[in-house]
């Protein structure tokens, strides 16, 4: 029987006829395999140790009996002895086997082998004549047979949407991908334990809702045949999180996907993960430091450090952060100063005398929005918090006394992107009845993203939401600053892609 060559030292491109024919040849040796009485797709096999284990306390394990399971990555064969590469979830280590150590029918199975397959393994650490560290096999056993060839080492699975459509293969030849999903999940944990050391509760709520609130976003809809109705995928966590303030519990924050229905970006993708927590007693300031100190501190216990490489710029997560008015610094980047652009009519001219255009029945609050976001966002490369927004794009926030044409809610915003999102919640039913009906407005004229109304929401409220603060974080958006990535599909298992 031929042995497949090994890809590594193949070094051309396989076409797809190629990947056929080796293909056959590896179902051409799982009919031998079987018919020698050897199950290609084998039994339990409990693992002693991980590569890196090994590697990193030669100096305990030098000598001891060791198992190990693990995708084959590379075979280096020399007659009666080879060396193969073993790579699980920890990294690679070296195997040497010999004929007359396995014996010569266990060797023959080893020598058959492909790479890309799962083995299991037992021997001996040692150290080469080289100096590196391996494990010399006493026994080999496989437990899954690859019938697909893995890409080859010179070319890889370089292609970016075929890299996001077989991220199973994506994890295997490119492990510093598989190293970014493994600090997503630590980073997670770390904002559990951040908000658990703060007494707060997670909780779970529907991701099926009958009326979509909480975001300005389109919903995906689908339809339940038993109760014959129309439901939303959720596209925020809000509404149902506040009524839990209602109910009693002072301190919840859920972790779980949301559905948009919108574009697909290197910031967008319509399903993603979102924290939101709401803290009864509270207020947007104290959704400031709670934000800058749950980053700070997953930062810290993921990376070790508070300063994070990201693109061309060295991000400090250390707090407290920056803290500016959306008039402020729309008036420090742009010269304008909206405090003193009394109606619609003026905020717009001048919007439009920097370049800024607007629809001609914007308003102040829409208007000054719309320069931040054009003129200044692009700018904010540290982390800063930017507070007191305008009304008309916070429908769930609370208005500032005085000013009423603005409310309490902060964002921040991080490697010019918005990270963070966080109110003084409004908890008046009245108003937010009044709000609702001008989101219902919104909606009637032709706006897909405004808030429907949701009669129980303000039911809810008429019992008493007590004074609380709220805040939602983008994960996705988090973790691709950790990891240095340029896009959020870069971060996520399995992106959304368009059918092929």
């Amino acid at each position: 029987m031929t042995i497949e060559p090994h890809v590594e030292q193949q070094g051309i491109e396989q076409e797809p006829e190629d990947i056929n024919a080796l293909m056959q040849v590896r179902r051409e040796k799982l009919s031998v395999l079987r018919e020698q009485g050897v199950d290609p797709f084998g039994q339990k096999f409990e693992a002693s140790h991980h590569a890196s284990e090994i590697l990193d306390t030669f100096e305990t394990l030098e000598g001891r009996e060791v198992s190990v399971a693990g995708r084959l990555m590379a075979v280096r064969g020399h007659g009666k002895a080879s060396f193969a590469n073993v790579q699980d979830i920890s990294g690679r280590i070296q195997i040497y086997a010999r004929e007359d150590r396995l014996g010569a029918e266990s060797y023959e199975l080893f020598s058959k082998l492909d790479i890309g397959d799962i083995i299991g393994l037992s021997g001996e650490v040692f150290k080469t004549k080289k100096g590196e560290i391996s494990v010399k096999a006493s026994q080999v056993v496989l437990l899954s047979k690859s019938l697909r060839p893995l890409p080859e080492k010179f070319h890889g699975l370089k292609d970016v949407e075929l890299r996001y459509r077989q991220r199973y293969v994506d994890l295997i030849v490119n492990p510093e991908v598989k190293d970014a999903f493994i600090l997503r999940s630590k980073a997670i944990k770390a904002i559990r334990d951040y908000l658990d050391s703060l007494d707060f509760l997670e909780v779970e709520t529907p991701i099926l809702h009958s009326i979509p609130g909480g975001a300005a976003a389109r919903p995906f809809v689908t339809h339940h045949n038993a109760l014959d109705m129309k439901l939303y995928n959720r596209i925020s966590l809000e509404l149902h999180l506040k009524r839990l303030l209602v109910g009693g519990l002072e301190r919840v924050y859920e972790i779980g996907r949301v559905f948009r229905n919108e574009g697909i970006s290197t910031r967008h993708n319509p399903e993603f993960t979102l924290l939101e927590l709401y803290q009864a007693y509270a207020d947007v300031e104290d959704m400031m430091n709670i934000t800058e100190g749950m980053v700070a501190f997953a930062c810290q216990t993921v990376l070790g450090t508070t300063k994070v490489p990201y693109g061309d710029h060295v991000l400090d997560f250390t707090t407290p952060w920056p803290r500016i008015s959306m008039l402020e610094i729309v008036k420090k980047h742009t010269g304008l100063d909206f405090e003193s652009l009394l109606s619609n009519q003026e905020a717009r001219e001048a919007a439009d005398g920097i370049g800024v255009h607007v629809d001609q029945d914007a308003t102040w609050g829409t208007v000054l929005n719309e320069v931040f976001e054009k003129k200044v966002e692009e700018l904010l490369i540290q982390p800063v918090i930017v507070y007191d927004y305008p009304i008309e794009i916070s429908p769930l926030a609370k208005k500032i006394p005085g000013r009423e044409h603005l409310v309490y809610r902060f964002e921040a915003f991080v490697a010019a992107r918005e990270l963070a999102n966080a109110f003084t919640e409004l908890n008046d039913p009245i108003d937010q009845r009044e709000r609702f009906m001008q989101q219902v407005e919104a909606k009637a004229n032709g706006d897909e993203e405004a808030h429907p109304m949701d009669d129980d929401f303000i039911q809810a409220l008429e019992y008493g939401m007590p004074p609380a603060g709220g805040m939602g974080i983008g994960i996705d958006r988090l973790v691709m600053l950790f990891t240095n990535s340029p896009s959020i599909r870069d971060v996520l298992l399995y992106p959304t892609m368009k059918d092929k």
